[in-house]
């Protein structure tokens, strides 16, 4: 990606938005947190098109998966609509689109690793709202990455493991599925493959997550262990 670009990011405030930051950082990078851009309202089209990026990396996104349950309209006007008003501004400015997409758009029940030929079938609210943002991004925008990935973190921010951590330090023992499987994907290394994704033109649908695969329970012991806590007793369903 030379010569610098202008690089909008949506979501800039999270653990991949911080990530990309850093990771382009020879780049005229547009960070864009909720506070400054509610992706869902229908005068963000607008307010990007005034920004002029040359790439934008769409990486808001209602995440809570229990808070999309209890409030699937907020989901679908952040995780759908948003995606669309996105897609409009680039579609209007020529220029490629990045969209942050999830593993939750499979039901699976595969029992081995999803290709990106794989038909889609979300069973939640979140998963569903995601693959509708998927589907706006591919219909608007020719010049489109859709990037899948799982279970992301990264240092010092809200994810999994810091949850993990903190649930232990509040109670005796834990309770953690053992039959929810995916790939635990470092931020800063997502931030880095979707940079050497956008330095060629093949436009199109990719997963990208670190290797190997676990349980939602082995990850949960893999994490305690590592933090100096392997007697802390956890359990599962």
């Amino acid at each position: 990606m030379q010569p610098p670009m202008r690089i909008l990011i949506t979501g800039a405030n999270g653990q991949l938005g911080r990530a990309l930051q850093a990771a382009l950082s020879d780049h005229h990078v547009i960070p864009v947190a909720h506070d400054t851009l509610d992706v869902g309202a229908d005068y963000s089209v607008d307010a990007i098109v005034a920004l002029f990026p040359e790439l934008v990396i769409h990486a808001a996104a209602m995440t809570n998966v229990d808070a999309c349950e209890r409030n699937p309209d907020e989901a679908y006007r952040v995780n759908a609509l948003g995606a669309k008003h996105i897609a409009q501004a680039c579609a209007e400015l020529n220029a490629p689109l990045v969209y942050v997409g999830t593993d939750y758009i499979f039901d699976g029940l595969k029992g081995e690793p999803y290709l990106e030929t794989d038909a889609a079938n979300p069973i939640s609210v979140y998963g569903r709202t995601k693959l509708e943002g998927e589907n706006f991004a591919r219909a608007l925008v020719p010049k489109h990455y859709i990037v899948r990935t799982s279970w992301v973190y990264a240092r010092g921010r809200n994810n999994f493991v810091t949850k993990i951590l903190a649930l232990a330090a509040e109670r005796p023992r834990l309770n953690v599925v053992n039959t929810e499987f995916s790939s635990p994907t470092y931020a800063p290394d997502l931030a880095q493959a979707i940079v050497a994704l956008v330095s060629h033109p093949q436009y199109g649908t990719y997963h990208l997550s670190n290797e190997g695969v676990t349980s939602r329970f082995d990850y949960a012991r893999a994490i305690l262990d590592e933090a100096g806590q392997a007697n802390y007793p956890l359990d599962h369903p």
